[in-house]
């Protein structure tokens, strides 16, 4: 276990009480932010092909994409437990039937010890928060929300369709029915290096959040997206990490969050096929190995200089 920030899978390992492993799903949802219902074309960044594996496809059911995820995990951890991880689009935009639908057949499949459903802030209806509320009693859950961003100038820029006070509203709902709660937040997002005070005052709103868990991403610019094609006629509005700049960024974020907040990740790593800007050809692994190890030359840790309220 690491001293110096809250990793993840020792923590899901306790809450679970045996070793998990997600396997992302693709159930067909879509989003409002591309359907017309709060915007279109989605937010500018967003090509959801990035984290979708091979076997995440919607002409499959729920519980074939499930059995092929297992298929894939077990022959290296034949003793492993799965959490279905809907994770494609806004995993909560849906009637409540059919999300009960879907969510319970994730859960019908055998090993399959919980779920962790990805969404937005602006797809959380009450009688939904009710019925996981009750789905919690009875299973591992987590409601992981994309915050990306807890500045309103920012949240607009890339059309992300909502703001920070739907985010807050949200995760607050979410935590006080007792429900593990997580999010999402993407570091070197376009204007942000302009911004004075924009990593304090990220880490300073992100503290005073009920947030269990929290992934942490620097910005990609993917082929075809809307980011992309910003970079090309505004480059100005970027500042593109190095890896080595990027760790010390996330060290100075680790060292101004809650130290009770579960890190879940650093890094994003797409493919490089759907890259407009290569790369740094790292693998997860290899980039917390480096962050651990500039946390011990810096000697610091999460919390360090958090002041949250």
């Amino acid at each position: 276990m690491n001293h110096r920030y809250r990793e993840y899978g020792p923590w899901l390992l306790a809450r679970v009480g045996q070793k998990t492993q997600k396997i992302s799903i693709n159930a067909g949802f879509t989003c409002p932010n591309r359907d017309g219902t709060v915007g279109v074309g989605g937010c500018t960044y967003c090509n959801n092909q990035t984290f979708n594996p091979a076997y995440c496809e919607t002409s499959k059911s729920i519980s074939q994409q499930l059995e092929e995820g297992k298929a894939f995990f077990s022959r290296k951890y034949p003793s492993m437990k799965y959490l279905a991880y809907f994770q494609a689009y806004t995993n909560t935009y849906a009637s409540l039937d059919d999300l009960k639908r879907k969510y319970e057949e994730a859960l019908s499949v055998e090993d399959v010890v919980g779920i962790v459903i990805g969404t937005r802030p602006d797809c959380m209806p009450l009688p939904l928060l009710d019925y996981l509320a009750e789905l919690n009693r009875q299973c591992f859950l987590t409601v992981e929300y994309g915050i990306e961003s807890t500045d309103d100038t920012i949240l607009q820029h890339i059309n992300r369709g909502h703001n920070f006070a739907c985010t807050r509203h949200a995760i607050k709902a979410t935590h006080d029915r007792g429900i593990l709660t997580g999010g999402h937040i993407i570091l070197g997002l376009p204007l942000t290096h302009i911004i004075p005070q924009y990593l304090s005052n990220e880490a300073k709103r992100i503290s005073d959040l009920p947030l269990d868990t929290l992934k942490i991403h620097q910005l990609q610019l993917i082929k075809g997206t809307k980011m992309a094609e910003e970079y090309v006629e505004h480059p100005e509005n970027f500042h593109l990490y190095q890896p080595f700049e990027y760790i010390d960024e996330v060290i100075d974020f680790l060292e101004l969050i809650r130290p009770e907040i579960v890190v879940e990740r650093f890094v994003s790593q797409s493919p490089s096929s759907l890259l407009a800007i290569p790369g740094w050809g790292l693998k997860n692994y290899e980039f917390v190995e480096k962050v651990n190890k500039r946390l011990e030359e810096r000697d610091t840790y999460q919390g360090r200089l958090c002041h949250s309220s």
